[in-house]
């Protein structure tokens, strides 16, 4: 995938990109992740589909604003939409970057062919300041690990830093915790406003969903299909051939 960056309303966003004239598919990634966690899902998906992976505002590679609020989320979106001149897409997204992309195709059902939703409900009401314990430098990369924990280490490998004086995430905790809390909420109405083609995975050891709220989820939504896979909260990186496979299925049953 190629990197690049532009600039959108004096915000740095940079994106993985894996060109070429396939199908354009958007992924969108969760808190404290970046867009080079769907690399392995542009290789397999390669060249029948476009994966463009955004670094979303305060993560990865793009740069760290003032506000995390629902409709800047929403505009930056719409930003790479105009960067790449695209008028339609599939829109992928785990955890944070699902509800950015189901809320986005309600306000632009136009450009959105299919959604692709991987473990995140309509009603959201998460606490993620445990996290503020991973800010600032720390003097060796095992100081940073011991702090973040065996058990979300894993997912936050690539979003790990070396700098001159020490080793620091690249996000800042206290910044996403504001972001969260602008997450949280109830966004059925959202959930409910578009009728394109949708796609729900939900892992089977999540701790963020359940599988009853999923299930209403699909009932309540035309043209929805339901899946559980083995894994937890991030599906792609704990099963990652089980989410391609259903995710391959789903897109070739989409409509031209």
């Amino acid at each position: 995938m190629q990197r690049y960056s532009f600039e959108h309303n004096g915000l740095i966003l940079s994106c993985l990109d894996a060109c070429g004239s396939g199908q354009a598919l958007i992924a969108l990634h969760a808190h404290w992740m970046e867009g080079k966690t769907f690399a392995p899902l542009a290789t397999a998906l390669a060249p029948e589909w476009r994966v463009i992976a955004l670094d979303q505002r305060g993560h990865g590679h793009s740069g760290h604003p003032s506000t995390y609020t629902r409709s800047d989320y929403l505009d930056d979106l719409q930003g790479l939409f105009a960067h790449l001149g695209l008028e339609r897409a599939v829109l992928l997204g785990n955890s944070l970057g699902g509800v950015n992309a189901y809320q986005f195709a309600a306000r632009h059902p136009q450009c959105v062919r299919a959604l692709i939703i991987e473990d995140i409900g309509a009603v959201i009401a998460d606490d993620t300041s445990f996290a503020l314990a991973w800010s600032g430098t720390f003097k060796t990369r095992n100081d940073l690990e011991e702090r973040i924990g065996s058990r979300l280490l894993p997912y936050l490998e690539d979003s790990i830093r070396s700098l001159p004086d020490g080793w620091l995430l690249a996000f800042e905790p206290g910044e996403l915790a504001a972001s969260q809390e602008s997450l949280n909420g109830d966004h059925w109405e959202d959930w409910l406003a578009t009728i394109c083609p949708a796609l729900l995975l939900r892992g089977k050891q999540s701790r963020v969903t359940t599988q009853q709220h999923m299930e209403e989820m699909a009932t309540r939504r035309p043209h929805t299909l339901l899946r559980t896979l083995e894994g937890g909260h991030v599906i792609h990186f704990d099963n990652l051939p089980g989410f391609i496979a259903d995710v391959r299925q789903f897109l070739m049953r989409l409509p031209i």
